[in-house]
């Protein structure tokens, strides 16, 4: 389903957070290219041995930049973590600008040029690389957003399950219901299968919840803010809880146009959107998120768990305060998973050897961030809708995202195909 840290949107990108830009705080790298970093590690642990390459095939510029191009952080940060156990990276970050074909060209020179003993992916049209990359061999770990080779490659690995986008489960429509929603509108892009998949399952969930399926449009016009026809349809059908499978820029000014015609909503409820990404997106995001919920795969930082403190910890120590964002989360997650394979593979693995430690990872729950849950990453038909169907919600209230006391998480099970 399209869902925060869970979005297959095939050709489409993702992140449009009202004009968002980066902040200091949140820098990486802000153009187009190739760069280059390394991150050492202590001499003690299970580590030791050479200095382990690291490709981050990310959205640095294009459409889906504000939402990916802090990835590289997230590594940088999860290197902290894994240099506890001894282990050395040297980190190069490309660029896929948000196409398909430079996504592969970038690909083909962390392979050729930089010798990659694996890569971070974390990008909106990753699926213009998978082919070139499974050809190759190249164990691939990262967050299941583009399309659905995450669930038939077997050298790709996602860190919140391998997630079909057709698969509806409970768990929405039980968070709604517990919110007391009645009447759900849903929207989704006609462009993207996944998006108009993920309109059609969230209904779904809402009706086998008992809500009434008010206004349901899998074929929205990709990208657009001309909402005002959808958002009268939704009045007169008694809609009291929203869910947008679109970019927050559709949402948003979805969000406006219901509360402009009069529309009473008890539920707002995006899948993007959560943490530094929506705080750097400016006063007008922030404004018109007020009360909405923001869904997460992982334990929100305000959670204040020792995985969350850890997470925190390793982001300071790189230069990044304030809540991370959603690519954050990715980068550091995918080197819990390369961490966790390392210390069965050794460092001198082949790639083969690599991705056969990580199919060998069976309660993989980065670093604590799954909370009580974990999956196993050789079961791909398992987490068909996330690990155990589990999702984080938050709700934005002045500059704060608050944790809801009864959905962190709230969890779910599968639905009728």
């Amino acid at each position: 389903m399209f869902r925060n840290s869970k979005v297959a949107i095939g050709a489409i990108a993702l992140g449009v957070l009202a004009a968002a830009c980066g902040s200091s705080s949140h820098g990486g790298t802000a153009n187009g290219g190739t760069t280059a970093s390394s991150t050492g590690a202590g001499t003690g642990g299970a580590g030791g041995g050479k200095t382990l390459t690291i490709g981050v095939l990310t959205d640095m510029t294009g459409e889906a930049a504000s939402g990916n191009k802090t990835t590289p952080l997230g590594a940088q940060a999860g290197a902290v973590v894994a240099g506890k156990d001894g282990f050395k990276f040297k980190f190069v970050d490309a660029d896929s600008q948000t196409s398909p074909s430079s996504v592969l060209s970038a690909a083909q020179k962390l392979v050729q040029v930089d010798h990659v003993d694996a890569v971070i992916m974390v990008s909106a049209v990753g699926f213009g690389a998978a082919p070139y990359l499974k050809q190759q061999g190249i164990p691939v770990v990262g967050l299941a957003e583009d399309s659905t080779e995450w669930i038939t490659d077997s050298n790709m690995f996602s860190t919140f399950g391998f997630l079909d986008p057709s698969q509806a489960d409970t768990t929405f429509g039980t968070f709604m219901k517990l919110e007391g929603g009645t009447t759900i509108g849903s929207l989704g892009y006609s462009i993207s299968p996944s998006s108009a998949d993920s309109a059609k399952g969230i209904a779904a969930s809402a009706k086998a919840a008992g809500l009434k399926v008010g206004y349901l449009n899998a074929n929205f016009p990709f990208g657009s803010t001309n909402v005002a026809p959808e958002a009268i349809a939704m009045k007169n059908a008694g809609v009291d809880t929203y869910y947008g499978s679109v970019d927050p820029n559709t949402s948003f000014a979805m969000i406006q146009a219901l509360r402009q015609n009069g529309v009473n909503l008890k539920i707002a409820s995006l899948p993007t959107g959560y943490g530094g990404d929506l705080q750097q997106a400016g006063p007008g995001a922030i404004q018109t998120g007020q009360g909405v919920y923001f869904s997460l795969s992982f334990e929100p930082i305000e959670m204040n768990t020792p995985a969350t403190r850890q997470f925190a910890a390793a982001l300071k120590q790189i230069g990044v305060n304030g809540d991370p964002t959603y690519a954050e989360y990715g980068g550091y997650t995918a080197m819990a998973a390369i961490d966790a394979a390392l210390k069965t593979a050794g460092t001198n693995a082949t790639h083969a050897q690599l991705i056969s430690a990580l199919n060998g990872i069976t309660n993989f729950n980065a670093w604590g961030l799954l909370g009580t849950h974990s999956f196993n990453m050789s079961d791909r038909a398992g987490t068909a809708t996330g690990v155990d169907g589990c999702l984080y919600m938050t709700k934005l209230e002045g500059g704060k995202f608050k944790t809801v006391a009864h959905a962190d998480p709230v969890c779910g099970t599968p639905l009728p195909a």
